[in-house]
């Protein structure tokens, strides 16, 4: 089947510093034009990350682990502002298509378009999300996944005990089907991770290695709860406390979770019972 275009169509995927698309910047894009005549053209470029002043920003090692690309990789590349028009001018008056690209690729690239100082507009464009696609046409409900691994129709869905049960006949329906089946994780790391244990199918079914269960507070690659969120996203709560001590209090008079406000309080009793350690230590007591 061949695409039927009015206007070409550019297909792209940006490898970034992180996620924050308000903080975070590109280090490769590609693109892959596809005209109206079927005729196709890729491009790949390297970008060197930088500030609004100019300067080389660091890319931090988490992110160097999944997507390969490390300081040294773009030390000499042109930085975004410099690429801008070249980059504008291939994708034209293109529309454009990625895989999640709505909600991350297509935002970061209108954010780096604008702080080069050069138009980027999307009102023109039509967005294709390949993922939205795929997330609609394939539903990840309880019913959809009954019917593809136990072949059969779930009756009286949403009531809790056919949902129950339903969930234990596709979990075991899974350790049949997935039995020794390789996965391979973001780090290029291969395992068979569906097997009859219960720890490991713990450790594979979580999604995040979030701090709190809601995932305002996320750990980093050290092991250390960093905010996932707002002003401090990507900071530790030790160093936000240590500094600013009110974002403490006004997280806990906040209407967050109970649960997260527990993580908070154990991180704050611990960095003062530290402290309170270190002065014991320092006077000899």
């Amino acid at each position: 089947m061949l695409l039927n275009l009015q206007k070409p169509l550019v297909f792209f995927d940006l490898e970034t510093t992180g996620v924050n698309v308000g903080h975070d910047h590109i280090v490769e894009i590609c693109l892959h034009k596809v005209n109206p005549d079927q005729s196709s053209e890729t491009r790949v470029y390297r970008v060197r990350p930088v500030d609004a002043e100019g300067n080389t920003l660091h890319i931090p090692e988490f992110t160097t682990a999944i997507h390969g690309i490390s300081d040294a990789d773009v030390a000499d590349k042109p930085s975004f502002k410099e690429l801008a028009p070249e980059i504008a001018a291939f994708i034209g008056d293109a529309d454009l298509a990625g895989y999640n690209s709505n909600k991350f690729d297509v935002p970061l690239l209108v954010e780096e378009f604008l702080r080069a100082g050069y138009p980027f507009d999307l009102k023109t464009r039509r967005l294709i999300d390949v993922q939205n696609i795929f997330h609609k046409m394939e539903q990840r409900t309880l019913k959809a996944a009954y019917r593809f691994y136990c072949h059969k129709e779930l009756e009286n869905a949403h009531s809790a005990d056919a949902d129950t049960l339903a969930t234990y006949e596709v979990l075991m329906a899974q350790l049949d089907r997935y039995q020794d089946a390789e996965y391979t994780a973001p780090d290029g790391k291969v395992s068979k991770p569906v097997v009859n244990d219960v720890e490991q199918l713990s450790r594979f079914s979580r999604a995040n290695q979030w701090a709190d269960l809601a995932g305002h507070i996320a750990f980093d690659e050290k092991g250390r709860e960093v905010f996932n969120f707002g002003k401090h996203k990507g900071k530790t709560l030790e160093q936000v406390f240590e500094h600013e001590p009110a974002y403490y209090d006004w997280m806990m008079k906040a209407d967050f979770p109970l649960s997260t406000k527990a993580l908070l309080t154990e991180v704050w009793t611990r960095m003062r019972n530290k402290k309170l350690n270190d002065l014991k230590l320092h006077f000899g007591q």
